[in-house]
């Protein structure tokens, strides 16, 4: 199981975006991200940022489509005073101030033809005028991209350039939609459970067994942001220890039975996962309780923890409570002051903080 900042993971489909990012982090070309709205596509720019010899540098994003389309030019390059009205001055772009780092282009498909050309000649030669200026500069940035339409289709329809396409997507990573990801929904609902708690300061336990069924049924069309804000919302309306389908504004939503057969192994992976996530949220990480709710001895339920890797979502399955083999003469009885806690923290949430970016392990 892995974490990109909000991106959490242990399912085959994101595990094999977090190989691919830790591989295009090396790379100084192109990567273009496509997605559903929501997938997480900014979050897997700064992931491949934080990964590159240019995470000292500036990550610097814009959204081609949320700026008026007669400013975006002088957002993009800058400009030169008197330019055009209300230009009073000379004003450096966002490709000026990605130089050294990574500009991040969030709904690329959105751009002008005229300014898909500069886009072009930027990525062929690394040079480019700010608006209204004879001056030509260069700049030494990453451009990584990002879009939810299909530019393919775009192209057939003579609004996106071929050339451009094919020179931003040398490299390509597409992101999976939430409901293709299994058991990746509980772990982040879980994760954002511990965020929202701790923000607004609500002694929230976990999840009823009837949300965590509309959890894993729930198509989530928004994807990932939609998640996080439902499980935020829920977390200040909720009246009691434990999150309701009511809290989640899924009330109406009934768990729907699944029409696909999954092989004998991927049904497996699927329950005992739940089954291992239901109970971590249950018992806020205590590990006997958790063992005795699951009928497994503990040495089972660590080696399952490990297997999934939810490990870092419990406490007090610490790599010491994995241990090693080698038995000593003698056993010594650590109090729980001097193990931190140890089995007997039952009072301490079970800690789902996520790590930074830059401390995730940048191999397997």
């Amino acid at each position: 199981m892995e974490t990109v900042d909000e991106m959490v993971g242990a399912s085959p489909a994101i595990s094999a975006v977090f190989d691919l990012v830790r591989k295009m982090a090396k790379t100084e070309m192109p990567v273009l991200i496509t997605g559903e709205t929501g997938t997480g596509k900014e979050l897997t720019a700064q992931a491949i940022h934080e990964r590159s010899l240019r995470k000292r540098g500036p990550f610097v994003p814009i959204n081609c489509g949320a700026i008026p389309e007669t400013l975006l030019e002088s957002e993009l390059f800058g400009h030169e005073r008197g330019a055009f009205t209300g230009a009073v001055q000379q004003k450096k772009g966002k490709l000026e101030a990605a130089d050294g780092g990574t500009l991040f282009l969030d709904e690329v498909g959105d751009l002008l033809p005229a300014l898909q050309v500069k886009l072009l000649r930027f990525l062929q030669k690394g040079t480019f005028e700010r608006v209204g200026g004879q001056e030509t500069l260069h700049v030494d940035a990453r451009v990584l991209a990002a879009t939810n339409v299909d530019l393919k289709k775009a192209i057939d329809k003579n609004l996106f350039r071929e050339d451009l396409y094919y020179r931003l997507g040398v490299l390509h990573i597409h992101l999976p939609p939430l409901r293709d990801r299994g058991e990746d929904t509980l772990l982040m609902a879980m994760v954002f459970l511990k965020q929202a708690a701790v923000t607004y300061r609500k002694p929230i336990r976990g999840y009823t067994p009837q949300a965590v069924g509309v959890l894993r049924s729930y198509s989530w069309p928004g994807n990932v942001r939609e998640l996080s804000n439902r499980v935020r919302r829920a977390v200040v309306m909720a009246d009691g220890m434990e999150i309701t389908p009511h809290d989640l504004d899924l009330a109406g939503e009934e768990p729907q039975p699944v029409d696909s057969l999954d092989s004998l192994r991927e049904a497996h992976r699927r329950i005992e996962m739940e089954l291992l996530v239901k109970a971590i949220s249950l018992h806020r990480g205590n590990m006997t309780r958790m063992a005795r709710d699951l009928k497994v001895s503990r040495s089972t339920l660590y080696r399952k923890l490990r297997a999934y890797g939810l490990e870092k979502f419990v406490p007090t399955a610490t790599p010491l409570s994995f241990g090693s083999r080698t038995k000593s003469k003698k056993s010594k009885k650590i109090s729980p002051q001097e193990s931190g806690g140890g089995i007997s923290r039952e009072l301490t949430p079970v800690d789902l903080s996520l790590e930074p970016a830059h401390r995730i392990p940048q191999s397997v």
